[in-house]
């Protein structure tokens, strides 16, 4: 059955928004449910690691082949599976019983949530008129920082009124919802149908867990040990061999022609050096709240609010701004705000710091990562044809998740490497050098956006494209009218 092709905005908006949400608050909603997990299923260190890798990594490797399946298959019916997917995966993960199967159960709510979150603003991008596109890709982006920001907040509070198997059991009934509305709302759009790059996914995919498991086994195994050596170099050869494929492979899933546009490939690696910086300090912070202030885990996400909330505000602004005064302008503008408050935080931490003195480099941070969301967005969309939405960002989607990957388990080395412990004074001696790490990262992140396109732009429409199968609706929205 066809779907209403004139539907409100704001509908859209809620249809595209809610599963991305949903999968975006799982990225960091376990953290403060690890202690708990721990003594109930009997957990290690490195296995609460994995609760948080298996699903990243899934995340990661199967984004730009689930946008490709989408271009083939029908963005709406990829992005319906991707939910099921994921809901059904929740149920599993709140049924585990042993440290592996929530493993094993979270690898697969990270391939449902990869089939979410790219196609997700790609159907925002080409369901609402061409005018609004710059304000819906904004609260797009709030809500996509929002839900990873408000991870700790929600997994503290759940886990304070119920259990940990609740984190996963709220998913179900939002599952539901977000299923049977976009089934309502949203057009099944087709893009090029283009055979899938089995060779590139499992290269690209191995060598991204070869590097995260070697940073992550670096500490306790040795930096210079076999254990430790052999997935790094592996790894980094890997991702090598699939830069060389993906040159010469006829359906590359990672089109190397993409990254000749300026403003594409900058904010790509804007997106991956910011998260890198800002999701590894969080994980961080977070935990100094309870380990050295001995707050409750609900406590620690109530005080971070001026921090995790003020995306939500700032990113829709941002949204109308890019238009006006370019994307350039307001990410380095973020990230410098971003790199700041990292270094305040960094030269502010001790073990009886009062909450009011971390105020305002937390609503600062919050502030930087609202000017980044949907200014980013924006400029990996702003010259691509739409033929190209979903690749583009899946691409952008895949480095951010790596890039938080990384920025976790390094941040997490330099943390162990410092002597770090979870005790009060271990803990603010180890995790100052760390959040400096994330600052500098911040900082970079800072320097590659001014290499951005300035001023501001409209790409022309391109022709139309050629007549849509039978059984298919295609879109007809243009790029997105910004600049640098």
């Amino acid at each position: 059955m066809s779907s209403p092709r004139r539907a409100p905005v704001w509908l859209i908006l809620v249809a595209t928004s809610l599963p991305m949400f949903m999968a975006s608050l799982d990225n960091l909603v376990i953290t403060n449910a690890l202690p708990v997990m721990a003594v109930e299923l009997g957990a290690g260190i490195e296995e609460l690691q994995w609760f948080l890798n298996a699903f990243t990594l899934a995340f990661a490797t199967f984004i730009l082949p689930a946008a490709a399946l989408g271009d083939r298959l029908g963005r709406r019916t990829v992005f319906l599976a991707g939910i099921a997917v994921f809901t059904a995966a929740s149920v599993l993960t709140a049924l585990s019983t042993e440290p592996w199967m929530v493993i094993g159960a979270r690898a697969v709510q990270g391939l449902g949530a990869a089939a979410i979150m790219p196609l997700s603003l790609t159907l925002v991008a080409g369901a609402v008129p061409t005018r609004l596109r710059p304000l819906a890709i904004g609260i797009w982006g709030g809500v996509s920082g929002l839900g990873v920001a408000l991870g700790p907040l929600v997994g503290g509070a759940v886990i304070e009124g119920w259990n940990w198997q609740a984190i996963f059991w709220i998913n179900v009934p939002i599952g539901v919802v977000a299923y049977l509305l976009v089934r309502l709302v949203l057009d099944d759009v087709r893009g090029e149908r283009r055979p899938i790059d089995v060779l590139g996914v499992g290269l690209a995919g191995l060598g991204v867990l070869g590097l995260v498991f070697g940073i992550v086994r670096g500490n306790e195994a040795g930096w210079t040990s076999t254990e430790v050596l052999l997935p790094l170099v592996a790894g980094a050869a890997l991702l090598v061999a699939f830069l060389v494929w993906e040159a010469r492979a006829s359906a590359p899933v990672l089109p190397l022609s993409l990254f000749r546009d300026r403003s594409f490939s900058v904010a790509n690696a804007v997106g991956f050096t910011f998260s890198f910086g800002v999701f590894g300090a969080i994980f961080l912070l977070v935990q100094f709240l309870q380990v050295v202030q001995g707050r409750t885990a609900l406590e620690a996400g109530l005080m971070t609010m001026p921090w995790t909330l003020a995306p939500m505000f700032v990113a829709p602004l941002a949204g109308l701004l890019a238009p006006r005064l370019g994307t350039r302008a307001l990410m380095v503008a973020g990230l410098a705000a971003q790199a700041t408050a990292m270094f305040w935080i960094a030269a502010t931490l001790s073990e009886d710091v009062a909450y009011p003195a971390l105020v305002p480099a937390f609503a600062l941070a919050g502030i930087g990562m609202g000017l980044v969301f949907a200014p980013m967005a924006t400029a990996v969309l702003a010259r691509m044809p739409e033929r190209d939405h979903a690749k583009a960002s899946g691409t952008n989607s895949t480095l951010r998740e790596i890039g938080g990957a990384l920025g976790i388990a390094v941040l997490t080395a330099v943390f162990t490497g410092a002597g770090g412990a979870l005790t009060p004074t271990a803990y603010v001696d180890a995790a100052v050098p760390a959040v400096a790490t994330g600052a500098a990262v911040l900082a970079v992140a800072g320097v590659l956006a001014l290499l951005l396109p300035a001023g501001r732009a409209e790409r022309p429409a391109e022709p139309a494209p050629a007549p849509a199968e039978p059984t298919t609706a295609r879109a007809t929205a243009s790029p997105v009218p910004v600049a640098g």
